[in-house]
């Protein structure tokens, strides 16, 4: 039976897209799950809104990818060196989960011999100084090196725990270069989030979001813009975000991933009267640092 006691909460950090603005970058997401933090895709400066949010890295013990592009996990090593820098080495395995390519990029940034990055831990782990900060932290010698249970993925039941559940569906972006994958959050006070990711409206993510009361949708831009210039294919706008979720019966719809020209007033507004016009649903315009109760 749900537990209406457990109350959950969305945090926006990224609502962007690759194309930096001074108001939105790339894709980032952590669900607030009774105090459980789950982090979903971790794109530009993520670790650095994470902690403007109020939040902290050793807070997320579970991150989940959509895709492998760059605004949705160039901020990933950055992430990982934080969360176990700022360690004293009682925190929790930090799980890792995503598409084909989770695995090998987790190796290439912290591998002992190839790791991009493996320089800067080991300096950590063996270096005086680092050890001393390490200790006044609350930390004890010998520092331990980064671990990370990193798992490639794909669709049907991900991870599961004693306050949430995540489900995972084909989403349709850039195939065949990269999987790309929509997830469901169910949590055990009956509250369910969706996060599309990058897709185009397809049958999988609008079966995968049935009555959910949250649905995290892309919105590149206008509908009608995106068709004139070519840039509707494996993409969601305006009316795509919309139809997509009145077919799946959604409650809540929050517009994310929006590109330069959505973000302006104007076509921002006109999205707005579009959408409701296909969408009975409640319509949110993201911003980042948004926090949002489901």
């Amino acid at each position: 039976m749900p537990n209406p006691k457990l109350p959950t909460s969305l945090h926006i950090l990224g609502a962007g897209t690759p194309t930096p603005t001074p108001t939105r970058f790339g894709s980032a997401y952590v669900a607030d799950v009774d105090g459980e933090k789950i982090m979903f895709d971790c794109g530009p400066a993520a670790t650095h809104k994470l902690v403007q949010s109020g939040l902290w890295p050793t807070d997320i013990d579970n991150l989940f990818f959509t895709h492998h592009h760059f605004d949705h996990d160039i901020d990933y090593p950055c992430f990982l060196l934080c969360r176990w820098d700022q360690s004293i080495g009682k925190e929790n395995m930090l799980n890792v989960y995503g598409p084909t390519l989770t695995e090998r990029i987790t190796h290439g940034v912290l591998d002992k011999e190839e790791g991009i990055f493996a320089h800067d831990w080991i300096a950590r782990v063996s270096h005086p100084l680092s050890q001393k900060i390490h200790q006044n932290r609350g930390g004890t010698l010998p520092r331990k090196p980064p671990v990370v249970n990193a798992s490639d993925i794909g669709p049907g039941t991900v991870a599961t725990a004693d306050k949430w559940e995540v489900t995972a569906a084909p989403a349709e972006h850039v195939q065949p270069y990269l999987d790309s994958l929509a997830y469901r959050l169910d949590t055990k006070g009956g509250k369910s989030v969706v996060f599309t990711g990058d897709t185009q409206p397809c049958d999988s993510v609008i079966n995968l979001a049935k009555d959910a009361d949250v649905m995290l949708c892309m919105c590149w831009d206008d509908q009608e813009v995106m068709a004139e210039d070519g840039e509707a294919h494996g993409q969601c706008g305006t009316t795509g975000a919309g139809r997509m979720a009145e077919a799946a019966g959604v409650k809540k719809l929050v517009l994310v991933h929006m590109g330069p020209n959505i973000s302006k007033h104007g076509p921002l507004e006109k999205g707005i009267g579009d959408i409701r016009e296909v969408y009975n649903g409640q319509v949110i315009y993201a911003e980042e640092l948004m926090k949002l109760k489901v």
